[in-house]
This record gives C-alpha cells, sequence and structure tokens, in this order.
C-alpha cells in the first residue's frame, strides 16, 4: 500500500488493521477502515480535489460533512458511476474508484480555468443579460454553449445495475441525529419501552463526539458515546439506522429516510440493495441534527487548505489525518479556539490565531499560550494565497498593519447555524436568535421537538441536557412512563461567538457560495440592480442552489445583503428549506418499479395455452396479450397476420379478450346512472341484450365506447377497451359517489375474475354449438345479434354474448377466471373440424380497421362523438356528463376534422399512422394541414393497405384525393377519401345464417 504521509501513526478513529486500496483520478492511494474518502485523501496529502462550477478554481475539502460544498467527485465506474457525490460522506471501501469532475483535460491542468480571467464578464445575472442579443444566435451558439458547459460530473447513460428497496416502518419516537442530543434522547426514550428508531447520515454514531478530545464523565466523549450506543443496539424496542438520512417530512408524521445499505461496498451483494428509502410514521420526533459551522468571505478564502475549524478538528482527531504542517486559525468564536489545543497536539506549528474580536476569555489565550502560538486579536484576514494549495496569508492587525503569514492550513471558525430544514418542510420560516447570531426554528411541526445545537444549545452540557428532555417528554407523550437519565458531567466548552460575515477591502474574490462561485461582488451588484429581496437574490446569483442547498452560505449571503441595505438580518429575511434535505438517487424513490417491475404484468388466464402454441405476445396497459400464432414456414408477422384475418373472414377463429374492462353495474338506479355516463340511453335497454355506447369527459371530448349488456332489471355488465379499464371504472364511482350519491347503485370491477374469447368467422356458430350442445339454443331467431345469455354449464356459469368487432358473425365466451385454460383448450378442440385458428391482437386491429371501428387511436382524447361520426347517437331526450360542454362552438365547428377512411391511389403505396393530410399542390405547412390518419392496416381481403383517419368535411368529400404527408418517414402518398367500412359494408357477415 502507498504510503500516507499525512496520516500519524497513532490515534483516531480509523482500524489500521485493515488497510484497504483506492484510486483518485487513475491513481493508486492508501487508507484505512474506518476513513472517509475525503479523509484518506487528506491523508495521502491530497489537496486539490475539484474544480469550481463556472470559473473552474482549484478547489479542496471546506467541510467534513454532507454540507460539503466543493469536493463532488464521480465515484465508481461503468454503468455504477455516479457524479457530484460528496467525497466527505463516502465511506472508504477497497477497490473504490473516484474521478474529479468539471475539469479538462486534467484536475491540475483545466482549460475552462481561463473563465477566471474572464470573470468580470462572468457575474450575477450575466446569463440574462448576454444572451438575449441577437436573437438569432440563440439557437446557433448560445444554447448549444450553455448545454455543453451547465451541469457537473457525467452520466453513466447505461441501466443501473443496482436495486432498490422501500421499506416501511412505524414507532413511537423517532430520533433524526446520532449524536450527543440524539444518543441521549433515544436513551431516556428506548429505557422507557417506547418504540426508537434512531438514524444518523453517517456510518457511526456520535456526531461530533467523534471528532473532539472532550471528556464526559470522566471518559473520551467518542468512548462514551460508543457504550451508549452499546445499550441502545441491546435494547429490543429500538432499531439503529447508521448510514439513514431523514430528508423530508410530510403530512400525518411521515417521515423520508433513504439508507445506504452498500454504498460502502463494490458491488452489492446477491440480492442486496444498493440504498433503502424508508418511509416512518412516527408519533413523536426529536430533530438533534445539529450544526454547520460557517465560513468567513475574504479573498481567497477558496484556496485548497482553507477549511472550516470544526473539519480540521474531524479529520486530524477522528481520522488522525493531518490537513497541513503549519496553521493559522481564523476565529470569531470561542469554539474556534479548542481547534488551536487540538492542532498542537497532532503536531502542527500554528503560525497565528486571528481573532476579530477585541478581547476574549482569558482560557482562551491560555490555550494559544501552551500551544506557542500569536495570537491577533482585533485583526482578520485580508487574502489567502496559493494556486493548487495554501501558501500565504496577509494579516491586517488592529493596528492596520499588514503581515504575511507562510501557512499551509488555515481553520475558519464562524460560529454555527443550527440545522434546522427539516423544521421548514411544512413552510414555517425561522427566526433570529440575536444571542446566537443564527436562526432557529420558531413554529416546530406536530409532533416534532428539537434539542441540542439544532435548538441553538451549543454548549455540550446544554446539548446532553436538552436531549435528554427531549427523548423522556415524546415517550411520555406516547404513553410511556419515562424517567430522564442523569445528565452526565463534562467539560467546560465556551461557546461565544461574535461572527464576522464579511471582511471589507478583502484582495481577489471572496466567496460566499463556494460551488456556484457566487462572490461577494456578486450579492452587491444583486443589492445594486434592485434584486435585494432574499429570494430575489438566491435566483439572481444563484446562491444556495448547488447540491449543498446553501448550508454554508445562505446565511452568509443574506447577512451580507443586510449589511449593504443597512438592514436587519430577520428583516432581510430567510429562504425555507424543501425536501429532499438532501439528494437523494432517483432510484430510490422508484425502488423495485423497473424494468418489467415497473407495472404489475397480468396474465390471462390462457396465457400457458397461448405459449405452447407459439405466441408472440404485446403489452396491453398492465396485460400481456398474444400479437400473433407464429407458424413454421413464415417470414414475418405480416404474413402470420395476413393468414390469420383470412383464417376468421372464411372460417372461424379465436381471440382472448380477457383483458378488455368488465364492470359490474347493479342496484334499481343502475339504468338511471349509465343514462347519465353514456349519451345514449341504457335504461330502456331490454333484458338480454347489449347495446354499443360511448362515454365523454366533463370538457365533452370522448373518454371510452364499449358495449353494456343488461342480464336483469338491476344489473348490467358494461365493456371497456383495455387501455381505459380503470379510467372507466374510476369515472363510474365519481359519478356514484359524488355527482348522485343517492342513486341506488353499486360498481365494481371484474375484469380479472372472468376469463373471455372471442369466436368470430362463419362457422363461429356451428364451433360453439359443437360445445355447448343443447345447453343453449344459438339460432338466430333465439339468440340474435346483440343478444346476451348467462347459463350452467359443466358445472360453471358461462355469459355468452353475440357482439362483433371484427364483422363478421361472432360471440363472445365468458367463464369465471379459474376455467379460462379449460375453455381455450375445449374451444379449440370443437372447433378443430372447422380448422379453427387462434389469433391475435394485430389481427383483430387489421379487421376492425377494415370495418372502421374507431380505437385506442381515435379515442386519444383530443376527439368528440361529432367528430367520430357518432353525433346522432348523443341523445336530447336526458342528460349526461359532457353533454353541456361539448356543445361548445369549437367542439361543433363544421371545420373539425372528421372521421372517414382512406385508401392509396397506387395500391402498391404503403401508408403510415401519423401522416398528416395536404391538399394536392399544397405546401407541407400547418396552415395548409387538414387532419391527419390515425390508423392504417395492410388487408389481406384487398390486397393494399388501407387507413383510417381525420379531415376536414370528411363525409362531404368522399372520392376526393389528398396527399398523406409524412416527413418523418420520407412518406407523401396521395390517397382518397372514402368511407371507412373498406369490407362488407352492407353488413351481411355480421347476420349470417
Amino acid at each position: 500500500m502507498s504510503p500516507q504521509p499525512n496520516r500519524r501513526a497513532t490515534g483516531g478513529l480509523i482500524d489500521r488493521s485493515v488497510s484497504l486500496n483506492f484510486s483518485f483520478d487513475g491513481k493508486q492511494y492508501g487508507g484505512f477502515a474506518g476513513d472517509t474518502l475525503a479523509s484518506a485523501l487528506v491523508a495521502n496529502g491530497v489537496t486539490l480535489v475539484g474544480r469550481s462550477f463556472k470559473y473552474h478554481r482549484p478547489r479542496g475539502f471546506l467541510t467534513a460533512g454532507s454540507e460539503e460544498p466543493n469536493g463532488l467527485v464521480e465515484l465508481r465506474t461503468g454503468a455504477r458511476r455516479e457524479p457530484n457525490t460528496k467525497a466527505t460522506t463516502v465511506e472508504l471501501y477497497n477497490g473504490l474508484a473516484a474521478m474529479s469532475q468539471n475539469r479538462w483535460p486534467s484536475l491540475a491542468f483545466d482549460i475552462q480555468s481561463i473563465n477566471n480571467w474572464f470573470s468580470p464578464l462572468l457575474g450575477a445575472g450575466f446569463y440574462y443579460k448576454t444572451f438575449m442579443w441577437p436573437g438569432f444566435l440563440w439557437e446557433k451558439l448560445y444554447e448549444p454553449l450553455i448545454r455543453r458547459s451547465a451541469g457537473l460530473g457525467r452520466l453513466s447513460m447505461e441501466s443501473d445495475p443496482d436495486s432498490y428497496e422501500k421499506v416501511h416502518a412505524f414507532c413511537d419516537v423517532l430520533v433524526i441525529g446520532g449524536g450527543a442530543a440524539g444518543l441521549m434522547a433515544a436513551l431516556a426514550a428506548g429505557r422507557s419501552g417506547a418504540r426508537v428508531i434512531l438514524c444518523d447520515e453517517d456510518f457511526r454514531f456520535g456526531g461530533r463526539l467523534l471528532s473532539e478530545r472532550t471528556e464526559i464523565d470522566g471518559t473520551p466523549c467518542a468512548e462514551w458515546a460508543a457504550n451508549v450506543v452499546a445499550e441502545l443496539d441491546g435494547l429490543p424496542n429500538v432499531t439503529l439506522l447508521p448510514s439513514t438520512t431523514v430528508f423530508g417530512v410530510y403530512d400525518g408524521g411521515t417521515y423520508g429516510a433513504i439508507e445506504k445499505v452498500s454504498d460502502h461496498l463494490e458491488t452489492p451483494g446477491p440480492g442486496q440493495p444498493r440504498q433503502r428509502l424508508w418511509k416512518i410514521v412516527a408519533k413523536r420526533s426529536v430533530l438533534a441534527a445539529g450544526a454547520i459551522e460557517r465560513p468567513i468571505v475574504f479573498g481567497g478564502n477558496d484556496t485548497p487548505g482553507v477549511m472550516l475549524a470544526s473539519a480540521v478538528r474531524t479529520y486530524v482527531n477522528r481520522y488522525a489525518a493531518n490537513p497541513g504542517k503549519r496553521a493559522v486559525v481564523f476565529t470569531s468564536s470561542d469554539d474556534g479556539w479548542r481547534t488551536i489545543a487540538d492542532l498542537a497536539a497532532a503536531g502542527i506549528e500554528i503560525a497565528a490565531v486571528v481573532d476579530p474580536r477585541l478581547q476574549v476569555a482569558p482560557s482562551l489565550g491560555d490555550i494559544a499560550k501552551r500551544a506557542h502560538a500569536p495570537v491577533f486579536l482585533g485583526a482578520r484576514l485580508r487574502e489567502a494565497n496559493g494556486g493548487h494549495a495554501l501558501a500565504s496569508l496577509s494579516i491586517i492587525g488592529a493596528d492596520n498593519r499588514e503581515r504575511q503569514v507562510r501557512a499551509d492550513l488555515l481553520a475558519v471558525a464562524n460560529g454555527s447555524n443550527p440545522n434546522i430544514g427539516l423544521t421548514n418542510h411544512y413552510g414555517h420560516r425561522p427566526v433570529w436568535n440575536e444571542e446566537i447570531s443564527a436562526f432557529v426554528a420558531d413554529v416546530l411541526l406536530p409532533g416534532m421537538s428539537v434539542a441540542g445545537a439544532a435548538a441553538g444549545r451549543f454548549a455540550l452540557a446544554d446539548i446532553l441536557r436538552t436531549g435528554a428532555d427531549a427523548g423522556a417528554k415524546a415517550a411520555e407523550d406516547t404513553g410511556f412512563s419515562a424517567t430522564m437519565p442523569p445528565v452526565p458531567a463534562t467539560t467546560a466548552d465556551p461557546v461565544s461567538a461574535t461572527p464576522l460575515w464579511h471582511v471589507d477591502k478583502s484582495r481577489g474574490k471572496a466567496f460566499v457560495d463556494f460551488q456556484n462561485d457566487v462572490t461577494a461582488k456578486d450579492v452587491a451588484l444583486a443589492a445594486q440592480e434592485g434584486f435585494r429581496a432574499i429570494e430575489h437574490l438566491k435566483r439572481y446569483t444563484t446562491l444556495g442552489m448547488a447540491t449543498d442547498q446553501g448550508k454554508t452560505s445562505s446565511v452568509t449571503g443574506l447577512a451580507i445583503m443586510a449589511e449593504l441595505t443597512g438592514r436587519s438580518i430577520p428583516v432581510t429575511g430567510v429562504t425555507i428549506a424543501r425536501p429532499p434535505h438532501v439528494p437523494v438517487a432517483i432510484g430510490a424513490f422508484a425502488g423495485i418499479h423497473t424494468g418489467p417491475h415497473f407495472k404489475p404484468t397480468r396474465l390471462t388466464s390462457g396465457h400457458r395455452w397461448a405459449e405452447e402454441n407459439g405466441a408472440s405476445f404485446v403489452e396491453a396497459g398492465q396485460w400481456l396479450r398474444p400479437q400473433w400464432f407464429s407458424r413454421p414456414g413464415e417470414m414475418d408477422w405480416l404474413e402470420t397476420v395476413n393468414r390469420e384475418v383470412l383464417a376468421v373472414r372464411n372460417g372461424v377463429g379465436i381471440c382472448d379478450v380477457s383483458t378488455l374492462g368488465k364492470i359490474d353495474i347493479q342496484g334499481p338506479d343502475a339504468g338511471i346512472l349509465l343514462d347519465r355516463v353514456y349519451i345514449n340511453m341504457f335504461s330502456t335497454l331490454a333484458v338480454g341484450r347489449a347495446r354499443y355506447g360511448m362515454m365523454l369527459r366533463e370538457d365533452g371530448f370522448a373518454m371510452d365506447d364499449g358495449t353494456t349488456a343488461r342480464f336483469s332489471e338491476t344489473r348490467y355488465v358494461m365493456s371497456t377497451t383495455t387501455a381505459n379499464a380503470a379510467k372507466a371504472m374510476s369515472h363510474l364511482e365519481f359519478a356514484r359517489q359524488v355527482l348522485w350519491p343517492e342513486l341506488d347503485v353499486q360498481t365494481v370491477s371484474i375484469t380479472e375474475q372472468w376469463a373471455q374469447y372471442a369466436v368470430a368467422g362463419p362457422n363461429a356458430r356451428k364451433l360453439l354449438q359443437n360445445l355447448f350442445g343443447l345447453a343453449i339454443d344459438l339460432s338466430p331467431e333465439a339468440f340474435p345479434y346483440m343478444g346476451v345469455a348467462e347459463f350452467e354449464f359443466g358445472g360453471t356459469t358461462v355469459r355468452l354474448f353475440r357482439l362483433s368487432f371484427s364483422g363478421e358473425l361472432a360471440y363472445e365466451v365468458a367463464v369465471p377466471a379459474h376455467y379460462g385454460d379449460a375453455l381455450i383448450r375445449r374451444l379449440m378442440a370443437a372447433g378443430a373440424e372447422f380448422g379453427v385458428t387462434p389469433y391475435g391482437t394485430e389481427a383483430l386491429s387489421v379487421m376492425r380497421i377494415e370495418k372502421g371501428h374507431v380505437a385506442g387511436n381515435e379515442l386519444n382524447g383530443q376527439t368528440t362523438a361529432g367528430d367520430l361520426g357518432f353525433g346522432r347517437m348523443m341523445s336530447k331526450k336526458k342528460d349526461f356528463i359532457g353533454r353541456t360542454l361539448a356543445a361548445r362552438p369549437g367542439l361543433v365547428d363544421p371545420e373539425r376534422p372528421v372521421f372517414v377512411g382512406f385508401k392509396p391511389v397506387d395500391p402498391s403505396r404503403r401508408l403510415r399512422a401519423g401522416a398528416h393530410f395536404l391538399g394536392l399542390g399544397k405546401a407541407a405547412t400547418t396552415a395548409n394541414d387538414e387532419g391527419y390518419m390515425t390508423s392504417v392496416a395492410y388487408s389481406p381481403n384487398l390486397g393494399h393497405w388501407i387507413g383510417l383517419g381525420l379531415i376536414k368535411h370528411g363525409p362531404e368529400r368522399l372520392g376526393e384525393r389528398v396527399r398523406a404527408y409524412d416527413p418523418i418517414r420520407n412518406g407523401d402518398v396521395e390517397v382518397e377519401i372514402c368511407s371507412p367500412v373498406f369490407v362488407d359494408p352492407e353488413g351481411a357477415r355480421l347476420q349470417h345464417v
């Protein structure tokens, strides 16, 4: 393993017995178990880890947590490559491969860093100002340029090979955050017997306790945390979820969380998901998410080697990785001074301590004395100097003298902002707390309490106490008897802070938002140009709109705006956070619902028989339906379909129509409901008969069509299209429950409960007589067209409908679904002497086009009953859904395209659905568009292609010729407008006796 020059030989919470190899930009490095990718890079002396978005300036790590704005990498390779991953949150594993991003050709030499030289032209709002003129350059120059420059990282462009899971959990108390406050809250609630879930985004519980050298009850704080976690792990009512971030708060005490199950592995194990999405329903919750340290805005504050003081302590204490050899501490808070002792203990020389405050507590001065660190009070940093790494710092003392100090590490502390993003998810704005110079939660969400640093309590003793109190109260509120555990003793930790937002007159670029390259000058420009509202500031400058969502920049930006406009910070305002609190992979939201699992695939009861007989299947809604049944020797699908069509027209064929929607409608008012949802009458339908009907949406457009059969005075069975079955069911339920709740009628979907087969062709009656014998009289007189019957046969109920979608003599036979397989086999046996042929959806579609029947292509949500030739079917004797709006002038305009048929003038030419109709000799422009082709098929009965479509004044133009223009497929065919009924226009086949 390669040496780790910045790794100390002892200390830290890493496991030196487990060595790990990883690569960054193709170079091999080594680390240990317990490292993050960021800490391992720090240990290996890597300071340059990325380039900024706009100026492509060199960037190093600013933080050590999920608030990191700079250290974004592409993780893994191939199909598993994931861009914009924060290296500070990636648990190191053997074989990890990471690449820097937003640079070319290399991280060290990035050609686009030339943007830095043109930065005066690229300030806030330059997009809006630059790309407005001249307009003709937008499409050819501006847009392609912006698209090539936009974004961070690269997608793999391959299918994600990993899987994701979704889990539902219920608890009494959800504790969000596993630091000192969270551990105490979980301990108090867990000991009471309440069901507790403890979530923390880190792979190890403890929060800041893992990064500090303070003691709790005389024990190192990291060890104390480990003891509490061990006790919690032993409680059966407590669930520990490390590597799990709560990202959203929703109605009814529901919380969204994302668990990184196997992100610490090169590839997930067999059957193991990569991530797991938790939907947690909690009676009470405790937000103990800690706080985020703030940077100070000064010249060059983005130079690699400039870090937040809390991050420096994390790398030094938790990972035994020294981020530098000679450091300066720039702090406006007491908390920043503790960094001095930690740096000294790690063997890092302290070149200076700079504090803009004129006085600090004597105990803090003692820390600097013990570390032999020069102290500059009332001072500030003017500029950080360096390229790929920090080299020196310019210090302006209280005497206004400027000093140059050599250093390769700068630790910045400017107080902290409570991490309260989750409290904003109901739209509640936080309030400004002058005592801690930060925003805190004001109106809490139902059932939520806030504890520890998230509540603005930064002293460790207060953090422990408020955590224990919140946990005990949450358990009591859910009915458990809780005793607040004793609050352990801690070492003193002063936390006073007087933030310095911006160093005036600093040299160089002073950054507020590191990822989006928003500077203090950008904020000033926004103020000058009138974008002073915080929401406008955010959008005009892109402040806080990066992957860190402004966690380190938003408050600083609005504080600078407040100074510029002479207003207080609370008056200036604050934006609120929305879920997700951290980026969540889309795959996690999808869960297992990808590919064939995206929606459930339904199989008809005759599916196995169809497989045995060589069926090729097609998705129809959620169903798989036989598309055609190929036979040996057939060259292509068209040959197969032509055979099936001719077999039905000349003999008999069988098609599985089980997927058509079937809705049972019962009750004294069933007929009234149907009258109100259909455009034609159904209450007058005789028992034992069926009728074709069409229903409209409320806006007057056609929604679905089908037949409805009446089996008794109070019972109807409706048939819908496969695609609209659920929509039609919802439509009926809305009408029954909301529009007319007084009607005595019930509806239930029975699509899955019945298997149904169409038997069509001249020999259809003979086949059914062979099967049913004397069980039912199928003579034309006893069972006419549109007749229906229900009878017992072979120990089960059979429903028989004399309906035809193909234009031939046809029936539909329905049996309970578990008899479906037996029925198709019996039907085929009964038709063997007639050469019965199974046919699929494609042949069915050809025959319906030959007969001019409308289907999904025509019922596309843009057509009316009048467009489709059913205007006269619309009853004038009753009201129905959609009637009033169907009469709008635009929907009865005589210029609307109307349904007709089309055939090519040259029979050898192929027609294409989607082709638009143009007058002969007219240019292909929108103004000349007269309609379009909705459905086409090759008719083996006619020997050429035929089509259905919509064209202006269609029925009045029979025999006229127009162009069917299809620029996408280079089609331009002269066609003749004709009747939509191509085969048997007299209907003799339908009445075959």
